[in-house]
């Protein structure tokens, strides 16, 4: 009890919440036999000396306690060296370890070197390999075999390796299994995506795929069943899939069809600029330049995006 109390009086002075710090002991029990100053100090230290505020260290350290576990000297920073000096950047590095911390728990000898090289050796130019490190990390994690089968399997599905939409790829398909990828394949299908729509709808935007299956439902039958789309008008535009679905279709659909009621929508094709545009150009040129004819919109809106918060 002593040494746990210890540990949690150690974390809560150095950023934690008394929560927070128990959490993480439940997660990482070996902690409460550490020497605070001698093992963990150093670690903190660390991540605030490369720019980390105290609530970011938190996060990280939250969601891969096993940071706490591994040599600094022999697995910490030689990671972040490596990562850095592949990136380019050290604010990029940092950016990439926001996203997925256990970038720095990677064997590199094994696995985040031989990806790395599979990638190069098939011509990714090095400005897709660190999109992919700065904001899909975590398919670095594979072993170098499925890596390499991911890659090739990738490049007979026509992709070109010197566009981006490659690296996509590799994500989508080292996301999930195979089984999980036919799962997806039937979901489509039941809504009138046909073997070649998919296909297609894949290789403009990979990411269709990496899309989980209780969101393609809740977003095809919102737009099909509530809205009236045609499935093959979604395969055609398969980033639809990966807008927030509460705090973009919906909304966005909804003051479709308030302002298609007044009769101020005369082109229903319309709708697909209204999700597809940013937020600046919506609220200027749909939300503003219809608040005379329909001020209520504005509220319709506001109040929709309020729920989704």
């Amino acid at each position: 009890m002593i040494l746990f109390d210890a540990v949690i009086a150690f974390l809560c002075n150095h950023g934690f919440t008394k929560t927070q710090a128990s959490i993480l002991i439940r997660k990482l029990p070996p902690v409460i036999v550490f020497n605070p100053e001698k093992t963990l100090l150093p670690k903190l230290e660390f991540f605030k000396s490369k720019g980390f505020s105290s609530t970011e260290v938190v996060k990280i350290l939250s969601l891969s306690p096993s940071l706490l576990q591994r040599s600094l000297e022999n697995q910490i920073i030689p990671s972040f060296e490596f990562f850095k000096n592949l990136i380019g950047s050290e604010e990029r590095t940092l950016s990439a370890i926001k996203h997925f911390a256990g970038l720095l728990l990677v064997d590199l000898d094994s696995r985040s070197t031989p990806n790395v090289q599979i990638l190069q050796e098939v011509n990714v130019p090095d400005a897709s390999i660190t999109y992919l490190l700065k904001y899909q990390p975590r398919v670095f994690m594979s072993s170098r075999e499925r890596f390499r089968q991911i890659v090739e399997e990738v490049k007979g599905m026509g992709f070109n390796p010197m566009r981006v939409s490659f690296v996509l790829a590799v994500h989508a398909l080292s996301s999930m299994s195979k089984a999980v990828w036919e799962k997806k394949i039937e979901v489509y299908k039941k809504w009138g995506f046909s073997n070649d729509e998919i296909l297609v709808a894949f290789g403009k935007f990979p990411l269709f795929m990496a899309v989980s299956e209780d969101k393609i439902t809740r977003v095809m039958d919102f737009l099909v069943n509530k809205m009236g789309l045609e499935s093959s008008c979604v395969s055609k535009r398969p980033h639809l899939l990966s807008y927030s679905f509460e705090k973009r279709i919906v909304p966005r659909c909804l003051v479709y069809q308030a302002l298609q009621a007044k009769g101020l929508i005369k082109k229903p094709k319309i709708i697909f600029m209204m999700l597809t545009s940013t937020e600046m150009w919506f609220i200027e040129k749909v939300v503003n330049l219809t608040k005379e004819e329909a001020p209520e919109i504005l509220k319709l809106y506001e109040e929709k995006l309020a729920i989704a918060r």
